[in-house]
């Protein structure tokens, strides 16, 4: 049971990514912590391993056209940026990365509205 409940996470976190062209994490996280018995810190690196392959896949399937010349500058910045959060996201509190990804997500919702 509880392998097809995350996997329904999964689908449900592909899905957002693949149809809106959102980070499925939004959705994922929270089912993760619903779901598991990870603690938060946990929690946020699975769900980045998750995210992988459905970012992969949307790659694929939604890039098509764009030339890589474009892309290109987008991909070496959020590489740096992974790169720095690998290394330093351990010292930030949990408390702190779950305020600001719901400030991220409010802020992206309100700009979708407007």
């Amino acid at each position: 049971m509880m392998l097809l409940k995350t996997a329904l996470a999964g689908g449900a976190a592909g899905a957002v990514c693949g149809l809106l062209g959102a980070c499925g994490g939004m959705i994922l996280v929270p089912l993760l912590l619903l779901l598991t018995d990870l603690n938060d810190r946990e929690v946020f690196s699975a769900s980045v391993f998750v995210m992988l392959p459905i970012c992969l896949v949307s790659l694929t399937r939604s890039s098509v056209g764009i030339p890589l010349t474009e892309l290109l500058p987008y991909l070496v910045g959020s590489a740096a940026g992974g790169t720095a959060a690998g290394l330093w996201g351990n010292r930030i509190p949990t408390g702190v990365l779950h305020r600001a990804m719901g400030i991220l997500i409010l802020y992206g919702g309100i700009r979708l509205i407007w």
